[in-house]
């Protein structure tokens, strides 16, 4: 795998237009989604589904679950910010939503 590539805020825009609930966490530098479900064993599935999603791409959101409330920041350490991997990963977890709901 090559070097992966920070967006730069064109494309950073661009690509955030385009996925429905997320947005911009500068204080983190990563792209952000917060989510509810009904209860804990919901919220919690639904992590794990995306674990596994994160795991199969290698690439892993930081978050935080208090009952059913999930935090999803998504960014690249290795581009020191928002790349192309974190745009496809949220845009996975947007598609498991849609097939949840």
């Amino acid at each position: 795998m090559g070097v992966v590539q920070q967006l730069n805020e064109e494309e950073r825009t661009s690509a955030l237009s385009g996925l429905s609930g997320w947005a911009f966490d500068e204080d983190r530098n990563a792209i952000y989604r917060k989510l509810q479900f009904g209860d804990f064993s919901e919220a919690f599935g639904f992590m794990a589904r995306v674990a596994l999603e994160a795991e199969k791409a290698d690439h892993h959101p930081e978050w935080a679950n208090v009952y059913n409330t999930l935090d999803i920041w998504l960014t690249t350490h290795d581009a020191d910010g928002v790349s192309a991997r974190d745009v496809a990963l949220a845009t996975k977890i947007n598609q498991m939503l849609e097939t949840t709901a």
